[in-house]
């Protein structure tokens, strides 16, 4: 039976939130923290289900691994478990085994992997025979999954003749690899990024003690809260102006919606204000996590939009792109993807269905970005809310502190 949360917003919100640690950081940290042989624990590790897959793989005594809808630990696990020596099988879920894998599979094999496609060809699940990589020089495109380049590069220095990666096309979700090579950097391995080539040579990860920061990604649910309610004033623990995390960009993009930043010792406070922009325009190739957060934040505020650089989003949880068409038109807002890559909402109207429900397609950021249409529509009702837990287990909890009512239907 379908789990309902029907959401009603208070009429404003003054709160304190201590957000989630970052699941990007956690995840590359449990794989550098394995390659090191560190037996120090990571501090504030996230409590997420797309981190706890990878903890649960690293604890467990069998040689076969399911680590559900994780697309980070599927990715990293595979480059990981490519170069250790055993038998391994990898699987997920249904979602998972429709999500292609063989750019990243293909690549390791030319490094010196032995991986076989136990089901459809290109895709999960996987049998590894894991053994010393021999590594050396292979090529990529640039418009694959980040996660794949940071997969390689996090078991580059493991490999017998080092890693050179020569990049083609634009390379996507830059940030995401700049995060990998500077956590990297904390474990005592350097990466040269020249141009289009990355390169890491053979070499030993030190073991060091690490503390994750919060989550950037998380708070972008904060931010288009406060851009809704006037007078908001919320302060976001844990996040840091030095962030590695490119969601921190956040703090940028928000100040045309209305919504300031003031860093503070542990955190930031962040107010809602007047200024609005008349239409958002963005190239989200750098951030595409936001992109449903920034589409819900322009529709529930009326302003238009023309978003750029979101061609990852349909290989993601879902095709985000296609769910958030879906949804919005169930709310009355006519998005449309002109083309791959691309999303607009020129302010086009239809009729909304009757006390429609938001589907979330097993897709946390579905869920978290349309809830706070409640302080537009006056109520929301979203179908499936524990979808959440794969990056903010608390998401619902600090809700209700805020001041939201949640009421449950089945």
């Amino acid at each position: 039976m379908q789990l309902k949360y029907i959401i009603t917003p208070p009429k404003s919100v003054q709160t304190t939130i201590q957000l989630p640690a970052s699941k990007s950081i956690s995840n590359r940290a449990l794989i550098l923290n394995a390659l090191s042989l560190s037996t120090a624990p990571i501090k504030n590790l996230s409590d997420c289900e797309d981190t706890q897959v990878i903890i649960d793989a690293f604890n467990s005594n069998s040689n076969q691994f399911d680590i559900k809808a994780a697309g980070t630990a599927m990715r990293f696990l595979t480059a990981f478990l490519a170069g250790m020596k055993g038998n391994w099988v990898i699987s997920g879920s249904k979602r998972m085994h429709e999500r292609p894998i063989h750019p990243l599979v293909e690549t390791l094999i030319a490094l010196g992997a032995k991986i076989e496609y136990i089901e459809k060809e290109g895709y999960p699940p996987l049998n590894i025979k894991g053994r010393t990589l021999k590594g050396g020089e292979v090529y990529l495109s640039g418009n694959i999954s980040s996660q794949f380049i940071s997969a390689l590069l996090m078991v580059g220095p493991i490999m017998d003749n080092g890693l050179i990666m020569h990049i083609e096309n634009e390379i996507v979700s830059k940030p995401y690899i700049q995060l990998t090579i500077g956590l990297m950097a904390k474990y005592g391995v350097k990466v040269n990024w020249e141009g289009n080539t990355i390169s890491v040579r053979h070499q030993k990860y030190k073991a060091v003690e690490i503390t994750v920061e919060s989550d950037w990604s998380a708070a972008s649910y904060w931010y288009e809260i406060a851009s809704l309610i006037p007078g908001s004033e919320i302060t976001l623990k844990g996040l840091t102006k030095e962030s590695l995390q490119g969601d921190s960009n956040v703090v940028n993009l928000f100040t045309d919606l209305g919504v300031t930043t003031e860093f503070i010792s542990d955190g930031v406070v962040i107010r809602s204000s007047k200024k609005r922009t008349k239409k958002f325009f963005h190239n989200f190739v750098n951030e595409p996590d936001l992109v449903q957060t920034f589409a819900a934040a322009c529709c529930f505020k009326n302003t238009n939009f023309l978003f750029s650089g979101i061609q990852s989003l349909k290989i993601k949880e879902t095709d985000r792109v296609q769910a958030m068409i879906n949804e919005f038109k169930k709310l009355g807002y006519v998005l449309k993807e002109n083309e791959i890559g691309m999303l607009e909402w020129d302010g086009e109207r239809c009729e909304p269905v009757a006390n429609p429900s938001i589907d979330t397609y097993d897709d946390h950021r579905m869920a978290m970005s349309f809830t706070p249409g409640a302080i537009a529509l006056g109520s929301i009702n979203i179908n499936d809310p524990h979808v959440v837990s794969k990056s903010y287990p608390q998401f619902w909890n600090d809700l209700q502190h805020a001041g939201f009512k949640i009421e449950e239907k089945k």
